[in-house]
């Protein structure tokens, strides 16, 4: 195997154990979550934020075994986008640190979008996949 197959699998670790961490994190912190979600005004905040912890711990869990890839990569970019647009509106917050965390996160997930669309680029099946 190549040197940049072993990177390749070192980044699809680092890419999908942040995923599978950030599902479970939803799952831990639910009340906290809920409450964060509610206060953006995202409707049935509860269940919304079990369905998207769901979408980034199978996402993240697809990268990392290398399954279902491309669903994998489209329950995460659908998380992220309506993630992005809707709790990480910066533009609107008015204190200047709460802005600034939430101006973090808009391109933090940006850039994790454009990490997970350039996976789509890797021919199939990827190196040490399951599938």
């Amino acid at each position: 195997m190549e040197a940049t197959a072993y990177l390749f699998i070192l980044g699809r670790i680092f890419l999908g154990v942040y995923f599978i961490m950030s599902g479970t994190n939803h799952f831990k912190n639910l009340g906290m979550l809920t409450g964060y979600a509610q206060s953006k005004g995202v409707p049935m905040p509860k269940e919304a934020v079990l369905l998207t912890g769901l979408m980034m711990f199978l996402g993240g869990w697809g990268i990392l075994l290398g399954v279902y890839i491309e669903i994998s990569i489209l329950l995460l970019s659908v998380f992220l986008v309506v993630t992005t647009l809707t709790m990480h509106q910066y533009w609107k917050v008015t204190d200047q640190m709460a802005r600034m965390g939430e101006m973090v996160n808009f391109h933090k997930n940006l850039g994790l979008l454009g990490a997970i669309l350039m996976l789509l680029a890797i021919p199939l099946p990827w190196a040490l996949s399951l599938m």
